[in-house]
Order: C-alpha cells, then sequence, then structure tokens
C-alpha cells in the first residue's frame, strides 16, 4: 500500500489502494477543499426557483416542463466525453461471492444468468404527493392549479457493465467540513481489512478539517497519484467544490469518476428524504433535552435551555423536540422571533413558570440571529461566524426575571461535540453502508458529477447542480412543524 502524507495541501496520510475486485472494492482515500456554498431563497412555487419563465396559458407548458428536468437531471457520464468508451461486464455478483477463476473470460465474468442488477433505465419518482391545492400543508407546486406533473430521477445500485477495470482503479476519498456521525461507517465500504471496526468509533478515520488548496492544485494532484476515482463527503459547500472538481476534471480530459455522499447532520441538502448522521444527532439530543428536563422539573422555577446545531435549517431542534415530549418552546432559524413585548419568548417563559412551574427551551444555534450584534468574521469554509444565541437567551431570561422579581433557575446545556463525535446509530449506519456502497457502483457504472441519495425511501443518483442550489429548510407550512406546535403549545413569538 502506498502513503501520501500530503496532498495538495492537505495533511494527513492517505492510502491509495488498488484492488483485484471490483465485489471487494468499496473506497480509498484523499483531499481537502475549499467551496463556496449557493444559497438563494426557497420560493413557494418550484417553478420560480427552476424557470420562472413559463407560461401557463401555454396547453404545451407541462411537457416542456418535463422536458427541462429531464435535461437537468441527466446524469453525466464518462461517454458524455470519451466516445471511444466501452463497457465491461461486472464484476460485482449480486448473489455470490466466488473468486475470480479460469471460469471467467479474461478475468471478468461472462455468466448471463446473474442478476439483480439495476437497469440504467430505472427511475424512482421524486415527487409522490398530489397537493390538489397550493394551500395544502406542505404543498409544493409547479404551477398555481398545482397540476401534477411526473418527474423521475436515476435509481442507483450496481449496474451490469461498468467503465473501470477494478484492479487500474486509484480510488480516493475525502471527509469534509465538522465531525458526523456515520463518517466511519461510510469509509469503511472499502477494503476490509484496512477498516474493520472503525464504525465502532466516532469521529473520521481520514480526519477532518475547513478550508484547504484550490481546485486547481487538487486536480494536479489528482493527475499526478492517477487518481481516476474520487469520493467526497460533505454537505452543500463540499458538494460544490466536488461539482468545480468534475467540471476542472472534465476541462482536461480526464478519464476519473467524482461522486459526492451527502454528509451533514443539519439535514439540509436538497431532495433528499435524510442525509446521514441526523437521525444519530436527533437521537442524541434527546439525551440533552432530558437533562434539561430533569434540571427544570426538579428545580424552584426551573428553566432548562437546550442549544443544538442548525446553522441554516432547524430539522434537527424540530424532531428532537418532537420525539422528546419534553420541550416546551422550540426555536429555529427559518422561524422569527421576539424575545421581548408581549408576544416574546419572555412573556410565555413566565406563564409556563407560573402555570407549570417549570420550562424548556430548545434552539438552533441559527436562530435569531438577528436579535445579537453582526459580525463580519468567516471560518475557513467562508460561513459567517454565528452569534451564540443561546448564552444570549440564557442572558435575557436572567435579566427578565430579576425585574420582574421572580426566581428563576436556569441551566444552559450545549452538547453540539458530544453529538458530532458520537458512533452512527443502527439507522445511520445503514444508511451509511448503503449510501457508501451505492457511491462506489455509481462510479465504476461511469457516472461522474453526481451524488447519492435517498429519495421516497429508494436511493438515487443525482446531478450535483440540483442538490447545492440552497440548503434545505423547515417549511413553516409543513405538517412536520404543525406537529412540533401541537406537540410544544407554542405560540407565534411575533
Amino acid at each position: 500500500m502506498d502513503s501520501i502524507s500530503r496532498i495538495a495541501g492537505a495533511k494527513f496520510t492517505v492510502p491509495v489502494i488498488k484492488h483485484r475486485s471490483y465485489s471487494e472494492f468499496e473506497s480509498s482515500i484523499l483531499l481537502k477543499m475549499r467551496a463556496s456554498k449557493k444559497i438563494s431563497e426557497k420560493n413557494r412555487f418550484l417553478v420560480e426557483a427552476v424557470n420562472p419563465i413559463i407560461d401557463f396559458s401555454d396547453p404545451g407548458w407541462k411537457n416542456r416542463f418535463q422536458e427541462d428536468f429531464e435535461k437537468r437531471f441527466h446524469l453525466p457520464h464518462l461517454t458524455d466525453i470519451f466516445d471511444d468508451s466501452h463497457p465491461i461486464p461486472s464484476t460485482f455478483c449480486p448473489k455470490s461471492r466466488r473468486p475470480i477463476t479460469e471460469d471467467f473470460a479474461d478475468g471478468y465474468p461472462s455468466d448471463e444468468r446473474w442478476n439483480g442488477y439495476v437497469n440504467n433505465n430505472d427511475r424512482v419518482l421524486l415527487k409522490v404527493i398530489h397537493f390538489s391545492s397550493p394551500t395544502s400543508a406542505g404543498a409544493e407546486c409547479i404551477d398555481p392549479d398545482c397540476t401534477w406533473v411526473e418527474q423521475w430521477v436515476h435509481r442507483a445500485g450496481p449496474r451490469e457493465k461498468i467503465y473501470f477495470k477494478p484492479e487500474e482503479v486509484k480510488a480516493a476519498i475525502v471527509t469534509c467540513g465538522g465531525l458526523c456521525p456515520g463518517l466511519n461507517d461510510v469509509i469503511r465500504q472499502l477494503s476490509r481489512k484496512v477498516v474493520q471496526n472503525i464504525h465502532l468509533g466516532g469521529g473520521s478515520l481520514l480526519g477532518v478539517s475547513r478550508g484547504g488548496p484550490n481546485i486547481g492544485d487538487i486536480v494536479d494532484s489528482m493527475q499526478e497519484r492517477e487518481i481516476n476515482m474520487l469520493f467526497v463527503l460533505g454537505g452543500n459547500g463540499t458538494h460544490a467544490g466536488a461539482n468545480e472538481i468534475h467540471n476542472e476534471c472534465r476541462k482536461r480530459k480526464m478519464r476519473v469518476a467524482i461522486v459526492g455522499v451527502p454528509k451533514t447532520i443539519d439535514n439540509d441538502i436538497l431532495l433528499m428524504d435524510k442525509t446521514f448522521g441526523f437521525d444519530t444527532a436527533v437521537e442524541e439530543a434527546q439525551r440533552a433535552i432530558n437533562s434539561a428536563y430533569i434540571e427544570a422539573h426538579s428545580a424552584y422555577h426551573g428553566i432548562g435551555i437546550v442549544k443544538l446545531m442548525g446553522r441554516n435549517s432547524g430539522f434537527i431542534a424540530l424532531q428532537a423536540s418532537l420525539a422528546s415530549g419534553q420541550i416546551d418552546i422550540c426555536l429555529i432559524p427559518e422561524l422569527p422571533f421576539n424575545l421581548h413585548g408581549p408576544h416574546g419568548v419572555l412573556k410565555h417563559l413566565r406563564y409556563l413558570i407560573e402555570t407549570k412551574g417549570s420550562a424548556v427551551l430548545c434552539v438552533a444555534e441559527g436562530a435569531g440571529q438577528n436579535l445579537l450584534a453582526k459580525t463580519n468574521a468567516m471560518d475557513a469554509s467562508g460561513n459567517i461566524v454565528l452569534g451564540d444565541i443561546g448564552v444570549h437567551i440564557q442572558q435575557e431570561i436572567k435579566k427578565y426575571f430579576k425585574e420582574i422579581g421572580i426566581t428563576a433557575d436556569i441551566k444552559y446545556i450545549d452538547p453540539k461535540y458530544m453529538i458530532r463525535a458520537c458512533r452512527a446509530n443502527a439507522s445511520d449506519g445503514i444508511l451509511c453502508t448503503v449510501l457508501g456502497q451505492n457511491a462506489v457502483h455509481g462510479a465504476f457504472a461511469g457516472y461522474s458529477g453526481i451524488t447519492v441519495g435517498i429519495c421516497n425511501t429508494h436511493y438515487v443518483y443525482l446531478p450535483i447542480p440540483e442538490v447545492i442550489s440552497y440548503p434545505k429548510q423547515v417549511d413553516p407550512n409543513s405538517r412536520m412543524w404543525h406537529r412540533c406546535l401541537t406537540s410544544t403549545g407554542q405560540p407565534d413569538f411575533i
């Protein structure tokens, strides 16, 4: 096994592995990158974000929309650039793990009786609800009449024909951004001797950091080391960087497959049911919420505050609040709120103290930033450094109850790094395993500039540009948010 200590400025050891068979292969390691996030407002009608110029009076608008959708969701493939690329029979055997023998033609199977492959024409329906009205809870409509338009995306999985010989593959993996439960579970889908049991602990075998070398340096390093598969684990910004690498490789006519695996603990990537690490984060967040509840419930006029992850999206705070059943107030970035005033959070806390004797508040880290002093500080990934809304709320609660002469015992818990560093739970472990395997299948199938995800319970391939245009956010009109409000009983704090 070769060892590389510095890859285009990355400061960690990178094993590069050559694999003898596809069924044994499931990844290797590399790089760190910097990428900008493309963020825009989520529009009520999808057409506004996708194609704002549609004449709905034209009877053919639906067909044209579907044609445009199919073009946008076309998966980039090696054959788009290399006309002379010819597929070979897959060495991946879905029904057995038989070793390569003389029965194989040139080391590759030719037995057509094997089945279990995914056809390239298999599709998964992107949207499964036919909303009858734009006023339906959580409605996402193409046009004001909520016309049903079928939108199909590519199904993930092993193909019968592949475009890389496994023994010629030099694969690399990069884990970017902060820690997230499940990183090692995805990495583990490479040679088993290298990664045995790494999933039993949290963190990343490769290490993580923000920032890194520019795209040109990364691609130069890939050329120098003859890397022909790159698997990129990260969120929106990382995927934007992966897409730039894909474009640069195409510009240089490099026969390389770039495949993303969505890693964001906040669950804020578009079009996907969930991203890995999210279920674990929600589960672990409940431990902090339960501790806050016990502290608050056991004290005289106790108030527990829990700050959870969620820079732009409040999914963790929402679902942890809903799952725990112990939260009285849930604050998320998607919804503005007032602390003071007749309808503010502080007034409601007073009501809870006077009626229940205690209260528990959950707040996402990106919530209420308008209440804090602005900062121009940026982290290495180009994100604005957020003000600490949890500490701010804690201080404001102390001041408020002191001013009105009511005793309040306030406990503040920030479990952020405890949640990020823990081992993935069973649900995330399975998700990570399947995502990692499907990323490998996609690369061998010749796709590049794609990411793998789960959509309506099925695993799919999506072109990277379609999932990074803006972060997925909690819809205040969704049934899930309504369920949270029913659970907490909180009013609108405006």
